[in-house]
C-alpha cells in the first residue's frame, strides 16, 4: 500500500473537489461580507428599541 500511486481518474476528480470547495467558501465570504455590508452600522452600534428606552 506504500508507495500507490492514485489512478488518473482519482487525481481530475480530487482536483475537481478541491476546486468546487475553493467556490463554495468564496460564495459564503461574499455572503458574509454583503450580509455585513447590509447591516452596517446596525452592526457595530445598534439602535436602541421602544422597550429600552422606558
Amino acid at each position: 500500500m506504500i508507495g500507490r500511486e492514485d489512478h488518473e481518474l482519482h487525481q481530475r476528480r480530487r482536483g475537481r473537489n478541491l476546486a468546487l470547495g475553493a467556490v463554495l467558501i468564496a460564495f459564503a465570504a461574499i455572503i458574509f461580507g454583503v450580509t455585513i455590508a447590509k447591516l452596517g452600522a446596525n452592526v457595530i452600534k445598534p439602535e436602541m428599541s421602544w422597550s429600552e428606552t422606558e
